[in-house]
């Protein structure tokens, strides 16, 4: 895979630097940023000199500078290519069962973290961002919890807080779950800080080396290497327009049996998918015919209107065999960390258990902070603008990427992403869009194989930006032509 080509820095970025020295910083700024990613070849000496109107022994200089240095790596009769050096920010290595993949593969969502830190502050360029704009979000809810706190005794601030987490805070989630029709006391409750921690405590529990977990493919890709962690094989279980296909995931489990299933059961990052009352019951009677858990990520099911077809697993099994997670992060604000596990009374103590040897008890300041917002009463309100705003530039986003020429994998009615086949080598479109100041986010971050492939996620919330079409046209038409 070839990496895209760009302008050398700008001279007042480098005005004491020799031509060498600027396409030596030019690559290694996007090496180490994970844009050009270990095992990309890199242009042939030839057309970079062309491109970027150099000449040749200025470019054979700066590749042998990045080979000394251990960026490069040079291949007789083939070029040069990025290499995987030692000291690196390490990938996580996924071991994979996938028949036709037997050999662990590498997952690197690294590059993507990074980068979303580097453009967080402006989402309009960012649709390959997974959280909402913040200027759609409500700071007041977050300032107006904290001065309510503020003007309440500090004493109550000084204690360590409980495993389980803030218990007023906990009895509000069973009211929420009720409205779910999930039954759950404040005792099979356990807060957590977010769904990253909600995975890694239950795999620090149930999995196992050798155990396989069966996880989407597509999926959230951050489990993939916490499940990794603790040598589990994973499986990837193939989606449709219609959801998970149900008669890939019974073969799986019949080959692997497995000791997990993760699975978001409405609007599905990255599909947007949720599941039907029939699709949820053959998953349940499949985990209890091979006797595996699953748990049940519903991070997104705040930005579900009510009267939106789809259907918890917790709902139908009533926390014996499933495991549901919730968070408010993508509906108040990232950094807030809140989320919680609810489960059968013997695994939320395990749960408890497990956090407290991992890090004692979550944050309760953010716990009260949370509390207070559901309580007064103005979040639901807040929810539902958020339904509204992604309702009004749903169909607009759609239209830009169809204009493209790419083809959608489905317009869900709800949610925040689209799943769209690019028709080009997603990943070498990421990179390009990072030259041009676009976070895209290729679709083989979300395969537990990283398989190459020509899908791509994208946040309809930060698709607005016009130069982020202009740029999309360009680059697939500069790729059509070179093809034809």
């Amino acid at each position: 895979m070839s990496v895209p080509l760009t302008q050398i820095p700008t001279p007042h970025d480098t005005t004491s630097l020799t031509l060498v020295e600027q396409l030596v910083q030019w690559a290694r700024r996007r090496i180490e940023e994970r844009v050009f990613r270990p095992g990309m070849r890199m242009p042939s000496i030839r057309k970079l000199a062309l491109d970027k109107g150099i000449s040749r022994f200025t470019v054979v200089e700066a590749y042998e500078r990045l080979v000394a240095q251990g960026y490069l790596e040079s291949r007789r009769g083939s070029g040069f290519y990025v290499r995987e050096r030692l000291g690196a920010v390490p990938t996580a290595e996924i071991r994979t069962i996938a028949a036709a993949a037997p050999a662990p593969a590498t997952i690197d969502v690294v590059w993507l973290l990074r980068n979303m830190l580097h453009t967080g502050a402006r989402p309009e360029r960012s649709p390959g961002l997974g959280y909402l704009p913040g200027r759609w979000l409500d700071g007041d809810l977050i300032t107006n919890a904290l001065r309510t706190l503020g003007r309440q005794s500090g004493a109550q601030m000084l204690g360590i807080g409980t495993p389980q987490g803030f218990l007023p805070l906990r009895q509000q989630l069973q009211t929420r779950l009720e409205e779910l029709e999930i039954g759950a006391s404040p005792d099979q409750i356990v807060m957590v800080s977010g769904i990253t921690q909600a995975i890694d405590l239950i795999s620090r529990i149930y999995v196992k080396p050798g155990d396989a977990v069966i996880v989407g493919d597509p999926a959230w890709f951050q489990m993939f290497g916490r499940f990794a962690s603790q040598g589990a094989r994973l499986v990837g279980m193939p989606y449709t327009p219609d959801g998970p296909d149900l008669d890939a995931l019974e073969s799986l489990v019949e080959t692997w049996r497995p000791k997990m299933l993760v699975i978001n059961s409405v609007l599905q990052n990255p599909t947007g998918t949720s599941l039907t009352a029939a699709q949820a019951f053959r998953i349940l009677r499949l985990a209890e015919a091979y006797d595996f858990i699953v748990v049940e990520d519903d991070i997104y099911g705040d930005l579900c209107p009510p009267s939106y077809p789809g259907t918890r697993l917790a709902s139908l099994d009533q926390l014996k065999r499933v495991i549901y997670l919730g968070s408010f992060s993508k509906t108040l604000a990232p950094n807030l960390r809140v989320g919680f596990i609810a489960s059968a009374p013997e695994v939320a103590t395990a749960v408890s258990d497990q956090k407290m040897l991992v890090g004692m008890t979550s944050p309760e300041l953010n716990e009260r902070v949370l509390y207070k917002i559901l309580t007064e009463g103005h979040y639901r309100r807040h929810v539902e603008r958020l339904r509204a705003r992604l309702d009004g530039v749903r169909e607009k986003s759609v239209r830009m990427l169809e204009k493209t020429g790419m083809k959608l994998f489905l317009t869900p009615a709800a949610g925040m992403f689209l799943w769209a086949d690019t028709g080009v080598d997603a990943s070498a479109l990421a990179a390009a869009g990072h030259e041009e100041g676009f976070l895209l986010t290729p679709g083989s971050l979300f395969s537990p194989l990283q398989s190459p492939t020509t899908w791509m996620r994208f946040n309809i919330a930060n698709c607005g930006d016009p130069e982020l079409s202009t740029f999309l046209c360009r680059y697939l038409d500069s790729v059509a032509r070179r093809a034809s």
